[in-house]
């Protein structure tokens, strides 16, 4: 096996020395790795199609000057089931309007519900799915997921099955989805709170807290609400109130969440465990137990985010402008849990 992984890595030395120079390398069956003396961006992408083509994946990294050159096997990418995205469609169609027909109690509002809903996280899975396509990175159609919760869904996933090359690719993948999804929920919330009507408050009523994002597009269309009344807000609404939660958990800067990507995007990994950290205590401050749960399990099991293939070649000066504005969105969106009226 020795003898086996020695001959296999000084055939990839062959390789890579037509694009690098190689000071030394490794044959460590844990670590094997490539020191190289010289780095170019459009040379990593060759050598990583070429690789590719013979069953290996690269991973270059900067350390003190050295550039350090991981390879790995190639995993098996099994072919893509369409079907399985059409049933889970169909199925997660009816479900979200049966959710929103027991909101309201009507088949019309469980259609506006659906229609709302669906449309928020199909078009933030879509997003990735399209980012995922700009860069030639094998993903799947999104994969939405019915469910017998109060929204009728899950959401929605898309899966990823091919490395992503280079940081700017990494942060287009964790961006687009936030910024797509939040694009469709505006419009939804406008729509969604005109249609709202003042009732009288009522004990075990649900009462939503609104992020400051809903609360600025209320003070524009939502009628007055007087003392001892609240708003009972319209299926649309609840969408898109909806979406803006979907948002902000998704923006969290958390381990392979949307904002994880992001954040791995832009510092290196212990920089992001420890903002991973401080995105489930937000979570947990906010209410959110199962959600920051689920995000320290996936942080646990994950161990690391693995970043770009290429994590040398710097971030765009443009998508660290983009990074600010998705902190304003996220804060934007921070909302607490629901209660229930006493």
């Amino acid at each position: 096996m020795v003898v086996e992984l020695v001959e296999n890595i000084q055939n990839l030395a062959v390789n890579i020395s037509k694009y690098f120079t190689i000071k030394s390398y490794s044959t460590d069956p844990e670590n094997p790795y490539f020191i190289l003396e010289d780095y170019d961006e459009d040379k990593f992408t060759k050598l990583t199609r070429e690789l590719e083509d013979i069953g290996y994946v690269p991973w270059i990294n900067e350390y003190h000057g050295k550039y350090y050159l991981k390879i790995a096997k190639s995993r098996p990418r099994g072919k893509s089931k369409h079907h399985i995205n059409v049933v889970l469609l169909i199925a997660t169609i009816a479900s979200t309007i049966f959710a929103g027909y027991l909101f309201n109690g009507s088949i019309l509002d469980g259609i506006a519900f659906s229609v709302a809903i669906m449309a928020i996280i199909g078009t933030h899975e879509t997003a990735h799915y399209f980012a995922a396509r700009k860069y030639d990175v094998e993903a799947t159609l999104p994969y939405f997921i019915p469910a017998p919760t109060l929204i009728g869904t899950f959401g929605a996933v898309i899966n990823v099955k091919s490395p992503i090359p280079n940081k700017n690719a990494l942060f287009d993948l964790g961006a687009s989805g936030p910024l797509a999804g939040i694009i469709v929920t505006i419009p939804v919330l406008i729509i969604g709170i005109y249609l709202s009507t003042v009732v009288p408050i009522k004990t075990g009523s649900i009462i939503f807290y609104p992020p400051l994002l809903m609360s600025f597009i209320a003070n524009f269309v939502a009628p007055t609400v007087p003392d001892g009344y609240m708003l009972h807000i319209h299926p649309v609404a609840f969408a898109g109130w909806v979406g803006i939660i979907v948002t902000m958990l998704n923006l969290m800067p958390v381990a392979f969440l949307d904002g994880g990507h992001i954040s791995r995007s832009i510092f290196n990994q212990k920089i992001h465990n420890i903002i991973s950290f401080i995105g489930i205590v937000i979570t947990i401050a906010l209410g959110w137990i199962p959600m920051a749960v689920l995000m320290a399990i996936i942080l646990i099991l994950a161990r690391k985010h693995p970043g770009a293939l290429d994590n040398v070649t710097k971030l765009s000066k443009s998508r660290k402008i983009i990074s600010i504005v998705l902190v304003v969105v996220l804060i934007l969106c921070l909302s607490p849990a629901p209660t229930y009226a006493i």
